[in-house]
């Protein structure tokens, strides 16, 4: 079992498509970054459900209605995304074994039990370097990372996939306005 959620990795890559010009789009529907993951609409919309509450983005209103980053992408952390995603779960989850040592009976000593456990220590360590690490890098950062492996028309035929939904929606609103 992984620390960090598959949810993580499609909410970061949704949230790429959202970084503007270069790489995709400054807003999309829910529907539209669902179906450009190849994953169900209601599992994208509870993903942006949670990174909403968590102000990292909005919901935007009007005929191309969606989502768009709350703030400039240079400003969301990966660490904001997984903490938004996941929730602010600790790495290990220290069982305090130490004390069950079979030689000790129903008694630890006190040296054996006492202070953080050596193992826990560590592992707190871990991860405090991950999330400063997470902290460092964010959504800009890794949309320039993207951007240089991409080749360079990959991010208007992003733009242009993007656009025509935005185009299908409209249009199919409009004909079964008039229809009705």
């Amino acid at each position: 079992m992984s620390h960090i959620s598959t949810g993580v990795e499609y909410g970061l890559h949704c949230l790429l498509y959202l970084t503007g010009p270069g790489q995709g789009v400054t807003e999309a529907s829910v529907r539209d970054l669902a179906e450009m993951q190849g994953v169900p609409v209601d599992y994208v919309a509870k993903l942006f459900t949670k990174l909403h509450k968590a102000g990292l983005v909005i919901a935007t209103e009007g005929a191309k209605g969606g989502v768009a980053l709350a703030r400039p992408a240079h400003q969301i952390s990966v660490l904001d995304v997984v903490t938004a995603i996941d929730g602010d779960k600790p790495l290990f989850d220290c069982r305090e074994i130490r004390g069950r040592c079979a030689v000790f009976g129903d008694s630890p000593p006190g040296w054996a039990t006492s202070g953080v456990c050596s193992i826990h220590a560590v592992m707190l360590q871990a991860e405090k370097r991950m999330r400063e690490s997470l902290a460092e890098q964010s959504l800009a950062d890794l949309s320039v990372r993207v951007n240089a492996k991409a080749p360079r028309a990959h991010g208007p035929h992003i733009v242009k996939w993007f656009e025509a939904k935005a185009t299908g929606r409209r249009r199919d609103r409009g004909s079964s306005a008039v229809s009705e």
